[in-house]
């Protein structure tokens, strides 16, 4: 078992092999976080959310569910969730034209900016950022199409759970936005549990 903590306003890039799994963990409760896959032998396909959606003909995956690349094969499957429940697969990464859009003036952290600097950190380079799965974040679709921006709802100790069904690279960024009304409580670490068993 190895756990590794990803301190608020970063990301951490990891490699897994496919039969392990992931439990990401949110140690004080509140926070949201931006998580990323890669096929660790052809970074071009990654988790795609729209892929995703479609194969489970849902918005929001749940325990059972899986989560597909972006050329339609299993990536990760939900094995286990403690949380209330929610989490996002509608909303991009923030990034800096976000916070510019916020009216924030000079340089602040971003998730998109986090993924490029795990990965850069291994020496990858990708060139676009994939929309992520939000774990823990709580942005409903209303009937009327809205969506709704409310405080993430885990609790301390919550927890995600995933299987790899291929090898790869994940990356989970402890999301920085305090100005879009997700994370309860600041900004707080998340922690990434690798079961290499």
């Amino acid at each position: 078992m190895e756990l590794i903590r990803v301190p608020a306003c970063t990301g951490v890039a990891v490699e897994v092999d496919m039969g392990h799994t992931i439990s990401i963990i949110d140690p004080d409760g509140g926070q949201v976080g931006d998580f990323f896959a890669f096929n660790r032998e052809d970074l071009s396909e990654y988790l795609s959310a729209s892929h995703t959606r479609a194969f489970n003909s849902k918005v929001f995956p749940a325990v059972g569910d899986a989560f597909m690349s972006s050329l339609r094969r299993p990536m990760l499957r939900v094995m286990a969730d403690t949380s209330p429940g929610y989490h996002d697969m509608l909303i991009a990464a923030c990034d800096p034209a976000r916070y510019a859009q916020f009216g924030v003036e000079g340089w602040h952290a971003s998730c998109a900016e986090n993924l490029a600097t795990a990965l850069a950190g291994r020496g990858i380079t990708l060139g676009f950022t994939p929309q992520p799965f939000n774990v823990f974040m709580r942005t409903p679709a209303n009937p009327d199409g809205s969506i709704s921006w409310l405080l993430a709802q885990s609790r301390p100790g919550d927890r995600f759970q995933m299987r790899a069904e291929m090898d790869l690279i994940v990356v989970l960024s402890a999301c920085p936005s305090e100005l879009s009304g997700i994370n309860a409580g600041g900004l707080t670490d998340l922690e990434l549990q690798i079961d290499r068993n």
